[in-house]
C-alpha cells in the first residue's frame, strides 16, 4: 500500500473491507473476477491512486445475469420475515465496519469524514426499516359485487432489480435500493460509479460475507463495473423488470427511453435545482445554517444542496451579510481530518463545471459576494479543492436555471407576498426539495399547499439537504417521478396481483351479466 494514504487510518479502513492496491477484488457475486479493462480509482483527497478494478465486460455480465436469475428463484421463497432477518445480519455487518467504510467513503468520494460516517448510517437506518417492513408487506381485502366471492391483492418479488448510482452518495444510495429489494425478495445487480468503484466492492465483499453465513445464493447481491456501455447492458435487458438509476437527468432521459421501449419500470433519482425561500418572518441564525450546509456539504454535490437563496427584499441585506460571514469562516481540506468543513469535488472535470459556471454567471451579470476559486499549494495537490462561491444574481439567469454540482450559492430577492417567491421557485425545470424559512404558519401552509412548492420535498424550517428514511424520497418533473426509502416506495419492487376467489357453487358474471349455456 502506497505511503501517500496512509493518514487517518485509511491503511486499516481497506484491509477491513477487504480491499488492497495490489489485489482489490472485484467481487460480482460470482464465483468469477472480471476479465475487462483496468478502472482507476483516484482520490480527490490527494490525488494519488487507491486501486485498480476490472470492469466488467459482456461475458461477465451475462454470467452475472444467470447466477442473478438462478438465484432469485431460491431467494423469492425464502419467507419475508426471515429474508428480513437477513438484511438484519448485513446492518450489524455495517455497525461492525461503520467506522473502515465511512472512511473509504471519504476518502474515494472526498465527503468529511463525519458525512462518510452518516452515509453508512443511513444504510444502517434502511435496512432497520426492511427488517420491519419483512413484517408489512400488506395488501387489502376487498368485497366483490358478486355473492360467494371474496377479492384480494398481494404482492410478489418482482425478480432482478437493477440499480445505477452515482458517485456522490456511493454506497447509500444502493442500500436504499437494496435493503427493500431484498425484503420483498428480489434479487439486485448493482453498477457503482465507475468514480467510486471500490465503495461498491466493499459493499459487495460485506453482502457476500452475510449470504454466506446464511447458506445462501451468492446471485442475490452482485456487481458490475463499468461506464455508461455496462449500464446500456443493464438498460436494455428484458430479464431486469426494474432499473432504479440515480444520476443527471441526461443520464436519466436515456435510460428511461431504453427501458421504456421494453415496457420496464424504471425508478428515477435526478437533477435538483433547490431553494430556500427566506420570508420576514424568518429565524436568521436557523436560515444561515441550513442555507451554509445546503450549499457546501459534500461540496455541493448533493442532488439536494442549495442552490438558489431567495430572500425578501426586506431582509436581504441582513440576510446576506450572516450569509457572508459564515462562508467566510468555513474551513476546507482534507475531509479526514474532523476539524474542517469541506473537502474536494470529485475530479478535474468537476473543477473544470465549476470554474466555468462561475465565469458564465458573472458574464450574464451575477454579481461575486463570496469569491471562489480552484485552492493550490501543500495540502491542496490533488487540485480538486474549490472555494465556496456566492453570487447574486437575477432568477431569469441562464446559469441559475440549471443544476451545477458545485459549492455555488445563488441569492436573489423577491418582492411582495410569498406567492411572488414560490414563483420564482418554481420556474427552473427540476422538482427535487425545497424550503422555506418562516415563523408565519399561513406561508408555511400556503408553501406546502396544491399551489405552493412543485417539489417532491418541500420543508419548513429546515433546509433542501439531506433526507430521513423514514419518508419516501425523490422528485417531480426533471428529477424523474421516482420514490426511494421509506413510506410505501417498497411497492415499486414487488408486482401487484388482485385475486378472486369464488367459494359459491355457481358462477356469476361481473356487471350482472347473464351467459346461460342451457
Amino acid at each position: 500500500m502506497s505511503k501517500n494514504i496512509l493518514d487517518f487510518g485509511i491503511d486499516e479502513a481497506l484491509k477491513t473491507l477487504g480491499i488492497s492496491s495490489e489485489n482489490p477484488g472485484t467481487s460480482t457475486g460470482v464465483k468469477q473476477f472480471s476479465s475487462g479493462s483496468m478502472i482507476s480509482s483516484w482520490s480527490p483527497v490527494n490525488g494519488k491512486l487507491i486501486a485498480k478494478v476490472k470492469s466488467t465486460t459482456k461475458a461477465d455480465y451475462a454470467l452475472v445475469m444467470d447466477t442473478a436469475t438462478e438465484a432469485f428463484k431460491t431467494w423469492r421463497k425464502v419467507p419475508a420475515p426471515q429474508r428480513g432477518e437477513v438484511v438484519r445480519q448485513f446492518a450489524d455487518k455495517l455497525r461492525e465496519k461503520k467506522e473502515a467504510l465511512g472512511k473509504l467513503v471519504s476518502f474515494e468520494m472526498g465527503k468529511s469524514y463525519q458525512e462518510g460516517l452518516g452515509e453508512v448510517q443511513e444504510m444502517i437506518d434502511i435496512c432497520d426499516f426492511a427488517v420491519g417492513l419483512s413484517r408489512q408487506l400488506h395488501g387489502l381485502t376487498m368485497h366483490s359485487e358478486r355473492p360467494g366471492h371474496r377479492m384480494y391483492e398481494q404482492y410478489h418479488s418482482l425478480g432482478v432489480v437493477g440499480i445505477i448510482s452515482a458517485f456522490n452518495f456511493p454506497v447509500a444510495v444502493w442500500a436504499w435500493n437494496t435493503a427493500l429489494a431484498w425484503v420483498c425478495g428480489d434479487v439486485c445487480v448493482w453498477k457503482p460509479s465507475e468514480k467510486t468503484p471500490l465503495c461498491g466492492v466493499a459493499c459487495q465483499n460485506i453482502a457476500a460475507e452475510v449470504f454466506a453465513e446464511n447458506n445462501l445464493p451468492e446471485g442475490i447481491s452482485c456487481l458490475i463495473n463499468g461506464d455508461a456501455q455496462v449500464g446500456a447492458l443493464m438498460t436494455k435487458d428484458t430479464r431486469i423488470p426494474l432499473i432504479s438509476a440515480t444520476g443527471s437527468t441526461k443520464m436519466g432521459k436515456t435510460v428511461a427511453q431504453e427501458v421504456a421501449a421494453r415496457l420496464g419500470k424504471s425508478l428515477l433519482e435526478l437533477g435538483g435545482n433547490n431553494a430556500i425561500i427566506v420570508t420576514p418572518d424568518a429565524d436568521i441564525k436557523m436560515t444561515v445554517i441550513g442555507a451554509i450546509f445546503g450549499a457546501v456539504g459534500t461540496a455541493g454535490q448533493r442532488c439536494t444542496s442549495t442552490r438558489r437563496l431567495i430572500i425578501h427584499e426586506s431582509i436581504y441585506d441582513k440576510v446576506i451579510a450572516a450569509v457572508v460571514k459564515a462562508c467566510k469562516q468555513l474551513r476546507i481540506g482534507n475531509p479526514l481530518d474532523e476539524n474542517n468543513h469541506v473537502g474536494p469535488i470529485i475530479d478535474a472535470d468537476a473543477v473544470k463545471m465549476y470554474t466555468k459556471a462561475l465565469k458564465d454567471v458573472v458574464e450574464e451579470g451575477g454579481r461575486v459576494l463570496v469569491e471562489g476559486g480552484v485552492i493550490s499549494g501543500e495540502g491542496f495537490e490533488s487540485g480538486c479543492y474549490v472555494k465556496p462561491a456566492i453570487v447574486a444574481v437575477e432568477p431569469h439567469f441562464k446559469m441559475v436555471q440549471q443544476e451545477t454540482f458545485a459549492p455555488i450559492l445563488y441569492v436573489m430577492t423577491y418582492t411582495g407576498a410569498v406567492e411572488n417567491a414560490l414563483e420564482i421557485q418554481n420556474s427552473v425545470a427540476q422538482g427535487l426539495s425545497s424550503a422555506i424559512m418562516t415563523n408565519n404558519l399561513r406561508e408555511a401552509e400556503r408553501f406546502l399547499s396544491v399551489e405552493g412548492s412543485d417539489c417532491g420535498i418541500a420543508n419548513v424550517n429546515i433546509g433542501t439537504s439531506g433526507a430521513e428514511i423514514g419518508g419516501a424520497f425523490g422528485g417531480e418533473k426533471e428529477t424523474g417521478g421516482g420514490r426511494e426509502s421509506g413510506s410505501d416506495a417498497w411497492k415499486i419492487y414487488m408486482r401487484r396481483q388482485t385475486n378472486t376467489i369464488n367459494y359459491s357453487a355457481e358462477l356469476p358474471l361481473a356487471q350482472g351479466i347473464i351467459f346461460d349455456m342451457d
